[in-house]
């Protein structure tokens, strides 16, 4: 399976994810083919074109004159996608996107779930858009989604209910729980069609990743403004090289009230925990009052558990976090054997080379009682031993 990555920092839409899939690779033979059998009353042209100097696909989508559709409630919508050609999960995948629409359009105006009607975002324009994106990421073998924090953009839209505040509302209504902003220019940025659909398709919105990606799709949006790319970018690659959550967190606490056993034994149970490194740090607080920092390395997934035991297992009752950077060098251990016990040696790399050598110490200290002599005669015949067999050399050398 495939993932994407949207970079959403200008905007998003139904035209520009249709766009930026079709950029990818899918044959805009098929889509034509496909989406012709809709039998809709709109033209559709895809073209290459440029905003602010940048080359992308603009999908566009004509309803022809005097065929422009009714407003649709959610039996006129369901009953289309039903009939149409797709497959089981295009199907169950489009109206997904099509139920936030209607959910959030239900909350905005007051009104039921099935007696609310879409005038633009169920116009045939927008159901071209919805199936065409669901049919595109089946065709593209796309299992995962994320998605970065959303450009919103910022100022008023003109809309069949008036001139509205950007977000506007059904917009603000499906990015409840995104994380949002706005940059650069004052225009709407974020449509109800793509906000749903990503809204149902991200299984996380988090900043540019870690990742190892094959393709990039770029979708074009309808303005060209002078300085802003109007330009949707999606990354396409195996799911096995993106990391959603290789972020590494530190997480700090000021203690003056606990004592050192306390404390000896949290850190313990914080390395049983996932902490990637745990440590005490002596510092003066407040009126003068010696204390300790406690600071906790962690992935992502392991932060809420850390922070949990924080506060269960210390007087601490606050906590502060960060993304940190790192760079780490390549680990393994191996076995070698002096005076008939083993010992294992920590090898660190770089670019395939080993730059450190460390015997283990524990091991050294077991063999060292066992033996009759001082640890660090122990630890300079391990080392010995192992050079005697010669580094490892990197294999590009």
């Amino acid at each position: 399976m495939k993932y994407v990555y949207f970079d959403a920092s200008a905007g998003l839409s139904g035209d520009m994810i249709l766009g930026a899939l079709l950029d990818l690779g899918a044959s805009r033979t098929l889509f034509q083919e496909k989406m012709t059998r809709l039998r809709l009353p709109v033209d559709i042209a895809i073209r290459e074109t440029k905003r602010a100097g940048l080359r992308g696909l603009k999908v566009s989508i004509k309803v022809k004159k005097g065929k422009e559709s009714n407003p649709r409630r959610w039996r006129d919508v369901e009953a289309l996608i039903q009939k149409s050609p797709f497959s089981g999960p295009v199907k169950a995948n489009s109206m997904a996107v099509f139920k936030t629409l209607f959910e959030a359009e239900a909350k905005v105006h007051g009104g039921k779930f099935q007696e609310v009607h879409l005038h633009e975002a169920a116009a045939d324009d927008a159901i071209i858009d919805i199936l065409g994106s669901c049919y595109l990421a089946e065709a593209l073998d796309i299992g995962r989604v994320y998605c970065s924090p959303l450009n919103v953009g910022r100022g008023w839209a003109k809309t069949s209910h008036g001139v509205l505040p950007v977000p506007p509302p059904a917009v603000a209504e499906i990015l409840r729980e995104a994380p949002v902003y706005s940059a650069w220019v004052e225009e709407e940025l974020v449509t109800p069609t793509g906000a749903a659909i990503i809204a149902r398709w991200a299984r996380k919105f988090i900043p540019f990743p870690e990742m190892s990606y094959e393709k990039i799709g770029c979708g074009a949006g309808s303005r060209d403004f002078s300085n802003f790319s109007n330009m949707l970018r999606v990354f396409y690659g195996e799911e096995k090289d993106f990391k959603p959550d290789k972020n590494v967190y530190e997480i700090e606490a000021n203690i003056d009230d606990a004592s050192p056993q306390l404390l000896a034994h949290f850190m313990e149970q914080a390395l049983t925990l996932g902490a990637l490194d745990v440590f005490l740090t002596p510092v003066v607080m407040k009126k003068g009052r010696m204390g300790t920092k406690l600071t906790l390395l962690a992935d992502a997934a392991k932060m809420d558990k850390l922070i949990d035991a924080v506060f269960k297992e210390t007087s601490s009752i606050g906590v502060r976090y960060f993304p940190v950077e790192r760079r780490v060098l390549g680990r393994e251990t191996r076995k070698i054997t002096i005076l008939g016990e083993e010992i294992g040696v920590k090898i660190s790399t770089s670019g395939g080379s080993e730059v450190n050598i460390q015997p283990e110490f524990s091991d050294c200290v077991k063999v060292a009682k066992k033996k009759a002599l001082p640890v660090k005669v122990i630890h300079q015949l391990a080392l010995r031993e192992y050079f005697k067999k010669g580094p490892k050399k990197n294999q590009r050398e």
